[in-house]
């Protein structure tokens, strides 16, 4: 959502490149790459786009975070499709039968929905890193 938040700012016929600046941030090999690119994108908008810039630098801690982590879960960490892809079938159904019952009963349909959607889910790369994740273990780049 951060590089759709950021284009808005752009014209149409900068967002390419933009993109492409923006995207060697996320797929950057290191954290001081990804910062290196970051940097790039703020030399290269600041002057004549400094609504895009801001907007990508509001969030600058968050950009880098997962560098913290094992880089198997780093896919999984900048999307947000795996919790997207388990609530459409929620908010699908549930807007259907808008009004259709008690709080309740859409409560245990939404928990059978959710359920059923779960059957779906493969597992996370790097999950037998999970508990060294938990338990804090640092991880660098």
């Amino acid at each position: 959502h951060k590089t759709a938040n950021v284009l808005d700012k752009l014209p149409k016929s900068v967002q390419p490149s933009a993109k492409s600046l923006i995207h060697d941030i996320y797929r950057a090999e290191t954290e001081k790459k990804a910062r290196t690119a970051y940097q790039r994108f703020q030399d290269r908008y600041q002057a004549k786009y400094p609504k895009a810039v801001e907007n990508l630098m509001k969030d600058e801690a968050s950009l880098f975070t997962f560098y913290q982590y094992p880089a198997e879960h780093w896919q999984h960490i900048r999307s947000t499709n795996v919790i997207e892809s388990a609530f459409s079938t929620v908010r699908l159904r549930t807007a259907k039968t808008r009004g259709q019952g008690t709080m309740a009963t859409t409560l245990a349909m939404v928990f059978k929905l959710a359920e059923r959607a779960q059957k779906r889910w493969r597992r996370l790369r790097g999950y037998k890193l999970i508990p060294k994740v938990i338990n804090g273990v640092k991880f660098i780049d």
